[in-house]
């Protein structure tokens, strides 16, 4: 008779090494604390981690200094990288702002790179995908991954984005399609062989919004422009783009922008490499779920919410951070400390998922340039779209 192995226990699992959960992690190790973080990717390297970020003072700044890392992420900044460019279809400039006001550029990866680098030697199980969590009693959880093995933990807690597989032991909530998706691609050495595209990007972040579509692209390191091109679409559309067919693809998306300057066209229509297509999914605002005890959720799998306040990566962090305060300041007593972690968790989620709804509807709306200059400028004064 064959004995089932015993599964390997952790007192402290992670689901995701995603910028929250990697937080989390920093935080606790620099307090002696350790714990697992168990990631799907093959290693570090395994996948592209997007684009810039505008990390905020009070969110992932904040983060960052608990994490011990302030003066690194600085060394990170991308210089110039909070201009901000308003255009229209015509690209007409509705407002320009190279002003420096407290949200500095990152890239992720390097962000990402900078917080894995702070960890001690195995703390990130890579090649890790979870595929069930259950409850055992006692606020003990089982953990499946691909592979066949089987872990068990005392506290579990998922940072595993969207489609998180620990979300579903505490809410049935599933994220919903916002009627936005996004099309990606990237002009590279673009001051040499895009000088156009170049000078309506400018040093950072470029909305060109008009007819309730988009293009926003920003300035990466390297002289790399990334754009999102932008439509309210059914997410069936991205079907049907054929974006193996890179040539034929990029002329199905231009269709979409007939009319438009050829500058902001070229953002497209130049660019170098495969398209990426992402339907811009979010959970309800306000999603929240009642104390079960041994598990708690944090960035998007917590409070997945549309791009458009800037909020996600800063709230994750935020999230990691704070929630390793919690079980610091109680280490006896992790039901209250996952309590008192959750008490603020949800008004601020809350409060980020509603303004970037809002901020969907105003760059997608009616005259959208006009009006997302006049909120950048402090004088957009009727609400949200």
């Amino acid at each position: 008779m064959t004995t089932a192995p015993i599964p390997e226990h952790h007192p402290l699992l992670v689901v995701g090494a995603g910028l929250g959960g990697l937080t989390l992690a920093r935080v606790l190790a620099l307090h002696g604390v350790g714990c697992t973080v168990l990631d799907r990717d093959a290693d570090r390297d395994a996948r592209s981690q997007g684009g810039m970020l505008d990390l905020h003072e009070d969110t992932a700044q904040a983060a960052l200094r608990e994490a011990g890392l302030y003066e690194g992420f600085r060394r990170l900044v991308q210089p110039g990288g909070e201009a901000t460019r308003v255009l229209d279809r015509h690209a007409t400039v509705h407002h320009a702002d190279d002003a420096e006001g407290g949200r500095p550029e990152v890239h992720r990866a390097a962000l990402r790179d900078l917080l894995l680098d702070a960890l001690p030697a195995g703390t990130v199980r890579w090649g890790a995908q979870v595929t069930a969590a259950t409850p055992l009693g006692g606020g003990r959880h089982e953990v499946r991954l691909a592979d066949g093995t089987t872990l068990t933990t005392d506290l579990l807690v998922g940072a595993d984005g969207a489609w998180s597989r620990v979300r579903p032991l505490v809410s049935d909530a599933v994220p919903a399609y916002t009627g936005v998706s996004f099309v990606e691609a990237d002009l590279t050495d673009a001051d040499r062989r895009h000088p156009r595209a170049a000078a309506l990007v400018g040093s950072g972040l470029l909305f060109a919004l008009d007819q309730g579509k988009g293009l926003l692209a920003h300035r990466e390191p390297g002289a790399r422009l990334h754009t999102y091109v932008a439509l309210r679409c059914p997410a069936e559309l991205l079907d049907s783009l054929g974006l193996a067919d890179r040539a034929a693809a990029r002329r199905r998306v231009l269709a979409h922008f007939d009319g438009w300057d050829e500058g902001l066209r070229s953002l497209l229509a130049d660019g170098d490499g495969p398209l990426v297509a992402r339907p811009v999914h979010a959970l309800p605002v306000g999603h929240r779920w009642e104390r079960a005890p041994g598990v708690t959720l944090l960035g998007d799998a917590a409070h997945l919410m549309t791009p458009f306040a800037g909020e996600g990566a800063n709230l994750a962090m935020l999230d990691g951070a704070e929630l390793a305060a919690a079980l610091l300041a109680r280490p006896q007593d992790p039901e209250r400390a996952l309590a008192t972690y959750e008490a603020a968790l949800f008004p601020r989620g809350e409060r980020a998922a509603r303004e970037s709804a809002e901020s969907l509807e105003l760059c997608f709306g009616p005259d959208a340039a006009r009006r997302l200059a006049a909120m950048m400028s402090g004088g957009w004064q009727d609400g949200a779209a």
